[in-house]
């Protein structure tokens, strides 16, 4: 049975002030996989994500989710940002903030209705957040606006979940309920791109990996190439991770 790609990559290079922060990269994601993307700091992993997104213009090679150009397939992504780059002080409470998620499918002139706050209450009860509906987001803990941006990218019913460190300053209960939730999706037949930097949760959490140091170094199985080999050219120093089976 031949592979299906939910995301291919061609040739991608992005470069701020003539210096490349992304070279020559080829990328085939398959369909309903729960993939990260792993590498030191500076390697381009978030860069890697908004270029396929189009947030970053990159200035060679082609994106395509699908067997289509992005701009076509704009529906059927999802993105959960980094959470530095969001304004939390922004007045609107967590339902709002969920709700935003429905606006891609309505359009801007209609107002969401009952159905969209009925789907954004359901993804507020998926996270464990549906008691803090009404709360200012900016009265809500780090690892809580965590998972209410979740929440408001699971209202969308996307094919494909982009997520920039989600696991970044939360807390470990709150990092089993993402994960788990991220396991759920990949099981619906979602596909997942994680950037990620906690090595040692790799082969719990993921079944796919993609090793990145401004280059691609390596991508595919956890089981089949995440090893003290590829992390060794990632990082550029000798690396031993024990791989859990």
């Amino acid at each position: 049975m031949k592979q299906k790609y939910a995301i291919t990559v061609d040739d991608l290079t992005v470069a701020y002030n003539y210096k490349p922060v992304l070279w020559d990269i080829d990328l085939m994601i398959p369909e309903s996989v729960l993939m990260c993307i792993v590498g030191p700091n500076g390697a381009g992993k978030s860069t890697l994500i908004k270029a396929i997104l189009g947030i970053i213009k990159p200035i060679a090679g082609t994106v395509s989710i699908f067997g289509k150009p992005y701009e076509k397939q704009r529906s059927l992504v999802a993105y959960v940002p980094q959470k530095g780059s969001v304004d939390w002080d922004f007045p609107t409470t967590a339902l709002d903030v969920v709700m935003m998620g429905t606006y891609g499918s309505l359009g801007w002139i209609k107002r969401p209705g009952q159905k969209e706050k009925k789907a954004a209450l359901e993804a507020l009860e998926k996270v464990g957040m549906l008691p803090f509906k009404s709360r200012q987001i900016s009265q809500l803990s780090g690892g809580q606006q965590q998972r209410i941006f979740l929440a408001r990218a699971l209202v969308q019913d996307a094919s494909i979940y982009f997520m920039d460190e989600p696991f970044q300053g939360v807390d470990a209960t709150t990092e089993k309920a993402i994960i788990n939730i991220l396991k759920e999706l990949r099981k619906a037949g979602k596909t997942v791109v994680v950037v990620h930097h906690d090595l040692q949760t790799v082969p719990e959490y993921f079944d796919w990996v993609t090793f990145l140091n401004v280059k691609k170094i390596a991508t595919g199985p956890v089981k089949d190439i995440f090893n003290d080999d590829n992390l060794t050219k990632t990082y550029g120093i000798n690396y031993k991770v024990s791989v859990q089976e």
